[in-house]
């Protein structure tokens, strides 16, 4: 297949960036860049235009990095919540890999994000709070928090009667609120106790009975 060079006037994934000389397939050249306005054929005249062309990719590369460098400060404040299924011993039917990771981005937080961007050395199979490293760039590297959660609450493990008693003296003895302390009664007068005996009259001595009222005339 016979080869022709272009000048590239756009970044493409795979095949270079503005300014760079490659060579492609001349039916490729002429049926898809060259239409598209992604590249110009090489001639003398083009060549001319290499030194605006290395200006503009310097300028994309610059907010790239820019961009990217907001970005990452956004996510590495993220949580990414993944809800996946489970079994009743709590372990999860399948696992979690990068491209659901970039699905819950752009569903939690209207982030797109290239799947090819979130490393993952092998994908997420246990639940709990995990730390995914993001390359957003060459020179940005970040992390980003996610949890995976199960759909399917674990079963909560029945109270023995002792454990029962043991957690409501528990939350008595919480919630009993000091009592207050009564007010001072006021001292009753002191009686001359009961049980004392009256003193008896001495021997031979009588008990002088009253007087009788007279009799009116």
């Amino acid at each position: 297949m016979p080869k022709t060079e272009v000048i590239l006037t756009h970044n493409i994934v795979g095949l270079g960036a503005e300014s760079d000389q490659v060579k492609v397939a001349a039916g490729y050249a002429r049926n898809y860049l060259f239409p598209q306005g992604f590249a110009i054929p090489l001639t003398g005249a083009n060549k001319r235009r290499i030194e605006a062309l290395k200006q503009r990719r310097a300028q994309r590369e610059a907010d790239e990095l820019n961009h990217m460098n907001d970005l990452s400060r956004s996510l590495a404040k993220l949580i990414a919540v993944l809800t996946v299924k489970t079994g009743e011993d709590g372990k999860m039917f399948g696992s979690v890999t990068s491209g659901a990771i970039a699905d819950q981005l752009k569903t939690q937080f209207d982030v797109a994000l290239d799947k090819k961007k979130i490393h993952l050395e092998h994908p997420i199979r246990t639940l709990g709070e995990h730390e995914v490293e993001l390359r957003l760039h060459a020179d940005v590297v970040t992390k980003l928090k996610v949890r995976v959660e199960s759909s399917t609450p674990l079963p909560t493990p029945a109270e023995t009667p002792q454990a029962a008693g043991q957690r409501d003296d528990r939350t008595e003895k919480r919630g009993r609120r000091p009592e207050r302390a009564a007010a001072p009664v006021a001292a009753a007068p002191e009686q001359p106790e009961q049980h004392e005996k009256k003193p008896k009259a001495a021997k031979g001595e009588k008990a002088e009975k009253p007087a009788r009222a007279k009799k009116s005339e």
